[in-house]
């Protein structure tokens, strides 16, 4: 493909990006009685995010040797076998005051595919895989409201095609999504990323071309750091009133080619959400408060040609707030010698998502083990996730 052409048909396929189902939208459930004053933020970060980037076990012997271009840039210290990937400097005085934590090796029970969309749509309802995500309309949130009596619908106002999976269902919530850019934004660059992603020429194609306009970009969508305020302003602005439950996503974390630079953004974004959820939310309802940001699955633990990561399984989950036990790595690390990888390419899962997930609603809102592992995650068991929730 001609650069120049190709180009110049980018701001068409951008126009598209109104109507991409994964629009970065807000979804927001009205307080209940049930639900008390505890808060409950989950964001889903769709494109798999690598968590061994992220959050680096540089203490495990070999780690270095499968990611030599990768490591280039030093992390940030945590406890002696992690360090934090340095784009995230601004999360250490959250994780010394106790209020950031890190779930390593954990996962859906989605395995082998590696699909974006299927991994996403399993994320999102909560299901394993005995049982088709696509055969379940709702999402393990809405399950969760709907075994909560006394759950109304926020006003909210929709500009998006679609909410998230994951709050959709028979328990009432309400929507809401800002204005959208018919410019090149982050969501036309997603768009872009997955027409692109099974055609390796024309990948490396479009990861060039974005590289090329990632300055023009910036400066018409105000940068990283503009994109996601509109979202945290308005979820903030409800869970400091009536609202106890907001869900959104985060894109950007397909990292497949030049891997060192891409990640950078979408960190970027995180951190600067998850300081500006605390900010807006003030002491005392940060205090009450739990974020969970899950990805669908992780990436392989060797980086690849192209100075990136593909499609793994064994991912990480952040979370952050006054109501978390933060200042630690949970979960259980299965090393990552050529036996212990998952099918001798990608970090081993040694806990369930849902149970993470399912155990901080245990802890926010007392709800029975029974009702979670049956309702909510049809078939889970919760062992194996505990000590998340102060």
């Amino acid at each position: 493909m001609e650069r120049r052409h190709f180009l110049r048909s980018l701001g068409a396929v951008a126009c598209s990006a109104a109507a991409h189902p994964l629009l970065t939208t807000v979804t927001l459930a009205k307080g209940a009685p049930a639900l008390g004053e505890n808060r409950l933020v989950v964001v889903i970060l769709r494109g798999a995010m690598d968590g061994l980037d992220v959050l680096r076990p540089v203490g495990e012997a070999g780690f270095a040797a499968l990611r030599p271009g990768l490591m280039t840039t030093p992390g940030l210290a945590l406890d002696g076998f992690y360090e934090l990937h340095a784009a995230l400097e601004g999360l250490l005085p959250l994780w010394q005051a106790g209020e950031l934590a890190f779930v390593q090796a954990t996962s859906t029970p989605y395995r082998d595919k590696r699909s974006h969309f299927d991994g996403q749509d399993l994320l999102e309802a909560g299901t394993g895989m005995d049982v088709a995500a696509g055969a379940v309309r709702d999402g393990w949130l809405n399950r969760m409201l709907q075994a909560m009596p006394g759950v109304a619908a926020e006003t909210a106002y929709a500009v998006g095609r679609e909410e998230l999976r994951i709050l959709a269902g028979g328990a009432p919530v309400a929507s809401w999504a800002p204005d959208q850019d018919l410019l090149l934004s982050a969501q036309g660059r997603l768009l872009l990323e997955h027409v692109a992603h099974d055609d390796p020429l024309f990948r490396d194609a479009v990861g060039e071309a974005l590289a090329l306009t990632e300055g023009d970009d910036m400066e018409m969508a105000g940068g990283a750091k503009g994109n996601i305020d509109p979202v945290v302003d308005f979820a903030a602005g409800h869970l400091r009133a009536e609202t106890r439950i907001a869900a959104f996503s985060l894109t950007g974390w397909d990292t497949h080619r030049g891997q060192e630079r891409a990640i950078r953004r979408p960190l970027e974004q995180l951190q600067r959400m998850i300081l500006r959820m605390k900010d807006h939310l003030g002491a005392e309802v940060w205090g009450r408060t739990a974020l969970l940001a899950m990805t669908e699955f992780g990436r392989t633990a060797r980086e690849n040609g192209s100075g990136g990561t593909d499609h793994g399984t064994g991912g990480m989950m952040i979370a952050a707030g006054g109501a978390v036990k933060g200042g630690q790595v949970l979960g259980r690390w299965p090393g990552l010698d050529e036996g212990a990888l998952y099918q001798g390419r990608d970090l081993m899962p040694t806990t369930d998502v849902r149970a993470w997930a399912a155990h901080v609603m245990a802890g926010l809102y007392g709800i029975d083990r029974g009702v979670l592992e049956g309702a909510v995650f049809p078939g889970l068991a919760m062992d194996g996730a505990g000590g998340l929730i102060l």
